[in-house]
């Protein structure tokens, strides 16, 4: 029987309910095997979680496969979010958002997680200069044809959102439920466009890695080498182009310090904060282990007081990265493109 103490929030103006912990599954096919996953997905069930996310680039499909068998016996159960839009192949339109993508990327996930409807599909990336109203069209056809329920926006700008909620109105297409940002304690700069435009046009929040890929857990010390096997031993490409910063490491240990002392682990205090966030509707736990997944449960329900937001906010400034200069080369800015204008004279 699920525990049913999970809280539930409404996914933004939808009348959508999910669990506070979606489960995330970057990790499966990758790091954890079918087994390991099979546990996790049978905890998140007891626990109450109905919330689960995935995408067709993990692992290269092999990820919605995975969370396909696993889910087959209870697949109405469960809210399953996926996700297209970054390159399947090297080859010309196998990635991005052309009609004709977006069409045999939804039919390739609908096989692969052995389903005939998806309930939430999200735009994975945005791509500057993207044509978008030719997937907010295909969007909205995908929703009449029952192939899925809702739609969603992953790692968009606040006025990328904003123009897509326009076209939606001007085309006759349902809005987008949901925008799913990279936002955690030492990432906090959603805060300045991406979550008010979000309240503002109605979709849920569903932040991912709210433990800044494994930083706020405070498992790497500060000078030190990172311990073989963790994500940062391997070299990531994207934690060490992101996150593994010697500030955010020593504000890690500074929270770990105070998280233990209120009888919390790191990445519990680091949840909680997230999710204390009334923008926030769920917040996703993607493990790479079943100990590391029922770590999350400990985040619900542990508040945070105004004296602990006063702290956050001394270590990281509202709307700021923990580090000056802070900008991931996986989403460049565009703001001064000097090589455009100056090609155009």
């Amino acid at each position: 029987m699920p525990d049913l103490s999970m809280p539930y929030r409404r996914l933004g103006a939808s009348n959508l309910r999910v669990s506070a912990l979606c489960l995330g599954t970057m990790m499966f096919a990758d790091q954890t095997d079918e087994a390991e996953a099979g546990r996790i997905v049978a905890s998140a069930r007891d626990h109450g979680v109905n919330f689960i996310d995935t995408a067709d680039v993990y692992s290269k499909g092999a990820s919605e496969q995975m969370v396909g068998r696993l889910l087959t016996a209870e697949r109405h159960d469960w809210v399953l979010a996926t996700k297209l839009g970054n390159a399947m192949q090297a080859a010309p339109n196998h990635g991005h958002y052309s009609r004709a993508w977006i069409t045999r990327a939804v039919e390739d996930s609908l096989h692969r997680l052995a389903t005939d409807y998806i309930d939430i599909l999200y735009l994975h990336r945005d791509y500057p200069g993207a044509n978008l109203e030719e997937p907010v069209r295909a969007m909205g056809d995908l929703v009449r044809s029952g192939k899925i329920r809702y739609w969603a926006v992953s790692n968009f700008r606040g006025w990328r959102i904003a123009e897509i909620a326009r076209l939606c109105g001007e085309l006759g297409v349902p809005r987008p439920v949901a925008c799913q940002p990279y936002y955690n304690l030492l990432n906090r700069l959603p805060e300045v466009e991406i979550l008010p435009a979000c309240e503002h046009y109605g979709l849920g929040v569903v932040p991912y890695s709210p433990v800044a890929r494994g930083v706020l857990t405070g498992k790497y010390a500060p000078g030190q080498a990172p311990a073989e096997g963790t994500r940062a031993g391997r070299a990531d490409r994207r934690m060490m182009e992101t996150e593994f910063r010697e500030e955010s490491l020593v504000i890690a240990q500074q929270l770990k310090t105070h998280a233990e002392a209120r009888g919390l682990t790191p990445g519990q205090f680091a949840t909680a904060w997230v999710l204390a966030n009334p923008i926030v509707s769920s917040v996703i736990a993607g493990p790479r282990t079943l100990a590391q997944f029922e770590d999350y449960f400990g985040a619900l329900g542990a508040a945070i007081t105004p004296e602990e937001e006063a702290m956050i906010d001394a270590l990281v400034s509202p709307g700021h990265a923990s580090t000056p200069g802070y900008n991931d080369p996986g989403y460049p800015l565009t703001g001064r493109p000097v090589g455009r204008a100056a090609a155009g004279r």
